[in-house]
């Protein structure tokens, strides 16, 4: 009995422990919950950052790259009146003409709260002494003309926009030196969050042309404003090695990591991408057996730093009189796996579930099955927590009929603790010979606890890591599932349900653990004040159906016992 409370208190503690470091990462204030500041726009990066462009060969034979130069002209990046506006049916952004930079980014379907549905989260910006952006370029072998995201690029219209009935828009651009005309080219296709890149490089000289092709996201280390989001924030890159078989090579490098290593890692089957809470920015290479070089760059950017990571493509050559055509997708978004699945081996693990993938996928999954089914998140995560209960129902009921007997036998435990008070080891004796004669596992009542932990946490994590369930209602007050109950009435019904189902088990004979399970309620629906609204109905819903579960399986254990009593 002594050692079943212990059990069961260290494993609810460790789920509050968990939880309340998980909220203290994730809880803020919906104003600093998006990546926008309110401030006046400013021209970031007007004087040309240091060593912004990758110096390596790379991973080809062949001339090799030259570290960044060129003139302040080329250096300076264009003032937001400068930039080209783009706007698609999901997408609405800003191209820098200086090297043909996306420097904004808005989500037109994504707004930044829902009591403000006119303002779409901005992903990439380049405002408010904050910077994240999208750069791609080319570096010319052995001194070859080549336009780096510093070059400036003439453009025939100042706004593109994707017509009604358009599925495909495209932005040209074009650069040319010394018999080399390049055409960079944005295409934007309807309902899509991904971008296709092409660089065509027409050569009109005696001479072959070489080059290659690099891609990078630079982003400031910080968030704008106070972040306090517990998810990772920071860059990812996947990929395998060179003839090295199919077995992915998935890896953060956060942005401490970026200023202090130089990476240089050859990878095919790659990508490379910044992530955030819900969001991601990804460069993927359009040719999958390509071998790129993966690099990490540290530089600075109006006297405060930026970390780029990116990658970089063999080198190509182009015969005079001839052109070639150097492509690359890049996607600004949600992070959505149905989405990102297509595009790349593995980009569909930017949703981070953590080390309990392997459940969280699942649930996730069945989430979904549910939503298509009813077209409500909230009444999809109680058709989940069904379904676990009904996996769960035999452990549980092993448990409760365990329960059940140590309840009507109580008494005698009581009893006995009365009567060895004084003698520890032969109490223990009397207890263990009581459990045997009426069929007891002391433990057995840890079993439900302990076995929906882990489904409880990635449950959170689903929450917390899906996109889809942002600002997802369910009924009457609860207006985004991912977030606290604005009137704390989740967590106070879970609470009397702890209570409720409290009463249905055996009391514990030590006073002091009596008293801890007293307040147990209470703590928990404290803690639980702050959780995704997500989180609650699914604790809730399921003290519900274990009250209904203990209810039936304690009535039948006592009329047993008590027909056993009278038989003897």
């Amino acid at each position: 009995m002594e050692q079943r409370r212990l059990i069961l208190i260290i494993a609810l503690g460790f789920v509050l422990i968990l939880l309340w470091q998980a909220w203290l990462g994730e809880n803020q204030s919906p104003a600093e919950r998006s990546n926008v500041t309110q401030t006046t726009e400013q021209a970031a990066g007007n004087d040309r950052p240091a060593n912004d462009l990758p110096t390596s060969g790379g991973p080809s034979t062949g001339g090799g790259v030259p570290s960044a130069a060129g003139d302040e002209a080329g250096a300076r990046s264009g003032t937001t009146a400068d930039r080209v506006r783009v706007e698609t049916d999901v997408l609405s952004l800003e191209i820098d003409p200086n090297g043909g930079v996306i420097r904004q980014a808005d989500l037109l379907e994504y707004p930044v709260e829902l009591d403000r549905p006119d303002e779409p989260v901005r992903l990439l910006q380049d405002s408010g002494g904050f910077t994240y952006i999208a750069q791609s370029g080319l570096i010319g072998a052995k001194n070859a003309p080549a336009p780096d995201h510093h070059a400036a690029f003439r453009l025939e219209q100042p706004e593109y926009r994707l017509a009604d009935g358009e599925s495909v828009l495209e932005v040209p651009m074009t650069w040319e030196q010394d018999g080399i005309r390049v055409t960079k080219t944005f295409l934007f296709k309807r309902g899509s969050y991904a971008i296709d890149l092409r660089y065509t490089v027409e050569n009109t000289t005696d001479a072959e042309w070489r080059g290659k092709q690099y891609r990078q996201l630079t982003r400031s280390g910080s968030t704008p404003g106070m972040q306090l989001m517990h998810t990772y924030t920071g860059g990812v890159y996947a990929g395998t090695p060179p003839g090295g078989g199919d077995r992915l090579n998935y890896e953060k490098i956060d942005f401490d990591e970026m200023g202090k290593l130089k990476l240089q890692k050859d990878l095919q089957n790659g990508w490379a991408a910044i992530i955030q809470h819900y969001f991601l920015s990804a460069w993927v290479p359009s040719n999958p057996e390509q071998v790129n070089q993966y690099y990490t760059l540290k530089s600075q950017n109006d006297g405060f730093s930026v970390y780029s990571l990116g990658l970089i493509s063999p080198v190509t050559a182009v015969a005079p009189q001839s052109s070639q055509t150097l492509e690359s997708i890049l996607y600004v978004g949600p992070k959505v796996q149905s989405n990102l699945a297509p595009l790349a081996q593995g980009l569909e693990l930017t949703v981070d579930f953590g080390f309990l993938t392997v459940i969280s996928e699942p649930i996730f999954h069945l989430l979904q099955f549910f939503h298509k089914w009813v077209g409500n998140w909230g009444w999809a995560i109680v058709l989940v927590t069904l379904v676990i209960k009904l996996l769960f129902l035999w452990p549980s009921a092993i448990s409760y009929r365990s329960m059940a007997r140590m309840r009507a036998v109580t008494p005698k435990m009581q009893a006995l603790k009365e009567r060895f008070a004084d003698d520890k080891q032969r109490l223990s004796q009397e207890m263990m010979k009581l459990y045997q004669k009426e069929k007891i596992n002391p433990l057995g009542g840890c079993l439900p606890i302990v076995i929906q932990i882990p489904v409880f946490i990635a449950l959170y994590w689903v929450l917390v890591e899906s996109v889809e369930l942002r600002q997802a209602p369910w009924i009457l007050w609860i207006h985004d599932l991912t977030q606290k109950d604005p009137y704390f009435i989740l967590p106070l019904l879970m609470g009397a349900s702890m209570f409720i189902q409290q009463k249905l088990n055996p009391a514990p004979v030590d006073p002091m653990q009596k008293k801890i399970f007293q307040w147990l309620p209470v703590v928990f629906t404290v803690f639980f004040s702050f959780f995704p609204a997500g989180l609650v109905l699914y604790w809730f819903v399921n003290n519900l159906l274990s009250i209904a579960q203990q209810t039936i399986i304690t009535r039948r254990v006592e009329k047993q016992m008590a027909a056993q009593k009278g038989s003897s």
